[in-house]
C-alpha cells in the first residue's frame, strides 16, 4: 500500500471538498419539511393499521 504524507492528504481532502455542491438554505428547509411530513403520514398510517388489527383481534377473541 502506498504511503501518503499528511500534507498531501490535506491537499487532496481540500480538493475533494471544493468539488462538493452544497444545498441551498431553501433546499435544506424544503427537504426537512418533507421529511417531517412523511414521518407524520407514516406514523398516522401505522397507528391506523395498529388500531384495525387490535380491533379485529378483539372482535375475533370476544366471539369465542
Amino acid at each position: 500500500m502506498a504511503s501518503i504524507n499528511p500534507v498531501q492528504f490535506i491537499q487532496q481532502v481540500r480538493a475533494e471538498v471544493a468539488k462538493v455542491v452544497w444545498p441551498t438554505r431553501r433546499e435544506v428547509l424544503l427537504t426537512t419539511v418533507m421529511v417531517f411530513v412523511m414521518a407524520a403520514l407514516t406514523a398516522v398510517f401505522f397507528a391506523l393499521v395498529d388500531l384495525a388489527i387490535r380491533s379485529g383481534l378483539s372482535w375475533v377473541l370476544s366471539a369465542f
